[in-house]
């Protein structure tokens, strides 16, 4: 795959970041970045003073660097600020975090050599990964903490991943025979200025979350045939009336896993209930909504990772070199915590699911779906787990981007903090796949207890895959194993495509 500043998408992310493609720097990408160098290298011959170039850094950007000691200046940069603490990144991660830096650069507004992007694409086609820190990034002047632990190791320093154990770059780089990268003037600054961190640990977050919009029809579906609840609240011409796409969507999701009627739905045609509650009569409204943040977030990410986010910019067309503030995150963090909000949402709507599927109030089936309730506690405490979790995202979902801390003797005074809304975002995506889990167990139960009623197709598909590891619990069992089990067919996907199997496409 060719890279060209401007091609990157949601899905070419995730390819990369799992070492599914082999990647090129495109001609027309390197003849840009060519003539960004030259004019560079030109203006320095003047005896242009440029910042990061032959200057100072931040507040010590008035300090004029000798030209004999410009590369070395490039080298202290890195050394510097390689300064993050905390787990690393995943190798996942940060081959994805590799993928959009090289692409902000092969933009050609960064005034570098072709060589960094061509050093950055070879440890990728190698599989070579830094190790970064994830903590350390105020998300303002770039990533500055964790993209300086991948230069490093593009230079021969720090560590890199060999397996799952951190080892010495130059030992390993010898080893592979790859030479580390010299830096020339500029490339240490280059190589540090973006968002790229938040940018793709935030994609890589949404692309999950994409996964998880069509599953919350899945299981909102299963718990609605398990409750015996209605499906006038999908008809399309409610969401005619109220024109957000995702309401639409998911409406019309709903329809295709239910179908038109089911045995279970005909066991309750005549019932006296008038309205469902609303965790099931308004699944439209709350996952489409989820679904139309996502599309947003996914926009902005998008827009994001195929933008010169360096400082100072390279204009070589109109004879320029710009100072600017494209590397702070706000436009991306703003988004990140946005998806943060949603997605504790839809965690919470599954969650208000499970709290009915285990009480007999509004049921015709025993207390926690225990068929020997006393003796057995059933789901009672994965109801309790559902609540843990539901409400450790309402700690996630506070908005990292409404803080801001002056940094660098207060020259860098506004930051976004949008590397915190990044990671904390992964949390709750791994909270809410681990509620939903939790919601298919408990409609899973309830299902078998409603036996030989039998379900709409696109919920009897999904219950056929999952029974067959996670029977019907008649007494106790340890149900964090069935949790683990169910939460392996969402994250491998195969839920998904079984029931895309049996019902067709669904829109997220």
């Amino acid at each position: 795959m060719e890279l060209s500043g401007q091609n990157v998408t949601l899905d070419s992310v995730v390819r990369v970041a799992r070492g599914q493609e082999k990647l090129t720097l495109s001609a027309a990408a390197r003849e840009s970045m060519l003539q960004s160098r030259a004019y560079i290298e030109s203006e320095l011959s003047k005896g242009a003073v440029i910042y990061g170039v032959n200057t100072g850094f931040g507040a010590l950007s008035s300090v004029r660097i000798s030209d004999s000691d410009i590369e070395k200046l490039q080298k202290n940069l890195i050394r510097s600020h390689a300064s993050g603490v905390g787990t690393p990144f995943s190798k996942v991660e940060s081959r994805a975090i590799l993928y959009l830096r090289a692409n902000a650069l092969a933009r050609g507004h960064s005034g570098i050599r072709p060589e960094v992007v061509d050093k950055i694409l070879e440890f990728l086609n190698l599989d070579i990964v830094p190790v970064i820190p994830s903590q350390g990034s105020v998300g303002a002047s770039g990533d500055l903490a964790p993209l300086s632990h991948l230069a490093l190791a593009l230079i021969g320093e720090g560590e890199v991943w060999d397996g799952d154990t951190p080892v010495a770059t130059e030992a390993y780089l010898k080893n592979k025979k790859v030479k580390p990268l010299e830096l020339k003037c500029k490339e240490g600054l280059s190589l540090i200025n973006g968002c790229q961190v938040m940018t793709a640990v935030g994609m890589l977050a949404a692309h999950h979350t994409r996964h998880l919009c069509l599953l919350a029809d899945v299981a909102g579906a299963m718990s609605l045939e398990a409750l015996r609840g209605g499906r006038d609240p999908f008809d399309p011409l409610i969401s005619a009336t109220r024109a957000h796409p995702g309401e639409k969507k998911t409406a019309s999701n709903l329809l295709k896993i239910l179908g038109e009627k089911s045995e279970i739905s005909e066991s309750h045609a005549d019932c006296d209930r008038v309205q469902d509650a609303y965790s099931l009569r308004c699944m439209p409204a709350v996952h489409g909504a989820v679904k139309d943040a996502l599309k947003s977030a996914i926009e902005t990410l998008t827009i994001e990772a195929n933008s010169s986010t360096d400082n100072p910019l390279v204009f070589s067309s109109a004879g320029k070199i710009l100072s600017c503030g494209n590397f702070h995150g706000e436009p991306v963090a703003f988004q990140l915590d946005f998806l943060a909000i949603a997605l504790s949402a839809l965690g919470n709507i599954s969650q208000c699911r499970v709290s009915r599927l285990i009480n007999p109030a509004f049921s015709a089936l025993p207390a926690f779906l225990a068929p020997n309730g006393g003796l057995n506690s059933g789901l009672m405490v994965v109801e309790v787990a559902a609540a843990s979790l539901a409400s450790e995202n309402k700690i996630y979902a506070h908005p990292a981007s409404v803080d801001s801390i002056p940094t660098s003797v207060d020259k860098e005074d506004h930051v976004s903090m949008g590397t915190i809304a990044a990671r904390k975002l992964k949390l709750i995506v791994e909270n809410v796949s681990h509620i939903m889990a939790m919601e298919i167990l408990s409609s899973m139960q309830a299902l078998s207890l409603l036996k030989p009623l039998k379900p709409a197709a696109g919920v009897m598909a999904a219950y056929d895959l999952i029974v067959a590891d996670v029977p019907l619990a008649e007494v106790d069992r340890v149900f964090s194993q069935d949790i683990k089990k169910i939460k392996s067919h969402i994250d491998s996907g195969k839920l998904l495509t079984t029931v895309l199997k049996s019902v067709g496409e669904l829109e997220w």
